[in-house]
């Protein structure tokens, strides 16, 4: 039987129209390594076929194409999966692409002979940044501190560590005494990790703070969260763990959660990794199983979703974007968390959904370019991204 021209084959799968044997003969193609030179050709034809992405410059997808796909990288086949908006094939490329290629560390582009660099702005993807706000009311910046002792609180000493967590040490026994609390907020462009002083692990998200006592000496364990969290709590079944956040009082005894509770957002919505909670809300009491989600409406409207995509929930914590299914506002008012940019719209909101995973180490006009293969445009104003239909 005549074989299907490889172009073909990737054009067929990006579609989701290969049969059994066209599928077993794509990977076999790209497995043994004959297929390189022609991989890549089809590659660079699709980003520039107009025809699926009308508003896109050929030399622009040249560019964006040498970026992801330098010549020593060897292909790395990508699971298939159903993306958002199936009839878009350069939308879906992009992601297949942003999913196999931007996740590695790379070194700076330099601009390709003949073109101009790109235009200088102020928006930068986020990193290790917070603020320690100490029992007395002072700060202390830990992206400008470095690794070592930064403060006395009561028994326990404050250290960082890794240039992006922080640890709470005992120095000698407890005395009773006042309570002291500290709170750990983490602006716009940032993320943070600490160890709690019973040697649970919080990560925390940008645009998010985590206000706790520097020494768990009463009965329970309890912290209180704006923004979103991912907890690995420590096992004390004498000494229950508790986060409150909003009408929320989330209860475990040593369990893996995420939390997330942005004003923004349209719920608060609490997803159990591990374990098991009680979540206690008002007038009602839910427990979760592992993959299952608690969602509080601002209504006050509660549901329990089951199945969850807990790739989707982890995927900050794990240093990428993941859509699934999700509208516009959605995906930018991440962006606009991660890059610290504000976010603007000229004319009515596109109705648009996307999917897909990008690294959150992608530079804005890696993320733009491939959400303006689905035809929304952007333009960038300082720190301000501008969304034109």
């Amino acid at each position: 039987m005549e074989r299907t021209p490889l172009s073909t084959l990737i054009t067929r799968y990006l579609n989701e129209a290969l049969s059994e044997e066209e599928t077993a003969q794509l990977w076999e193609t790209l497995r043994d390594g004959h297929g390189q030179e022609v991989w890549d050709e089809a590659l660079l034809a699709l980003l520039q076929d107009k025809s699926k992405h009308g508003h896109a410059n050929p030399e622009r997808m040249e560019q964006i194409y040498a970026s992801i796909r330098p010549a020593d990288t060897p292909v790395v086949p990508v699971s298939r999966r159903r993306w958002l908006y199936p009839a878009a094939a350069a939308a879906i490329l992009a992601v297949l692409v942003a999913t196999a290629f931007l996740w590695r560390a790379r070194s700076p582009q330099q601009p390709l002979a003949g073109h101009p660099e790109a235009p200088v702005h102020e928006v930068l993807p986020g990193g290790n940044k917070a603020v320690l706000i100490l029992a007395d009311g002072s700060s202390i910046a830990l992206d400008s501190a470095g690794n070592g002792a930064l403060a006395q609180q009561g028994n326990v000493q404050v250290v960082q560590v890794n240039n992006g967590q922080l640890a709470y040490q005992p120095r000698g026994s407890h005395a009773a005494g006042t309570v002291q609390y500290n709170t750990l907020a983490i602006p716009r462009g940032g993320q943070f990790r600490v160890t709690l002083p019973d040697g649970t692990n919080v990560w925390i998200n940008a645009a998010s703070t985590l206000r706790y006592p520097t020494s768990f000496s009463g009965s329970d364990r309890t912290v209180e969260l704006t923004g979103e969290a991912y907890f690995e709590v420590a096992k004390m079944p004498e000494k229950p763990f508790h986060v409150k956040v909003r009408q929320m009082d989330i209860q475990v005894l040593g369990t893996h959660f995420n939390v997330m509770a942005y004003t923004e957002e349209t719920s608060v919505q609490a997803t159990l990794l591990e374990g098991a909670v009680k979540i206690h809300t008002p007038g009602t009491q839910t427990a979760l199983r592992p993959g299952q989600q608690l969602r509080m409406e601002q209504t006050g409207r509660l549901s329990v979703v089951n199945d969850i995509d807990l790739d989707e929930i982890m995927a900050w914590k794990n240093g990428y974007f993941r859509f699934n299914h999700e509208k516009l506002p959605g995906v930018m008012r991440q962006i606009a968390r991660w890059y610290d940019v504000d976010i603007a719209y000229e004319g009515s909101i596109p109705d648009r959904e996307f999917g897909g995973k990008i690294s959150r180490n992608s530079s804005i006009e890696e993320v733009l370019k491939i959400l303006e293969l689905s035809k929304v445009h952007f333009k960038i104003e300082k720190k301000k991204i501008i969304v034109i239909p």
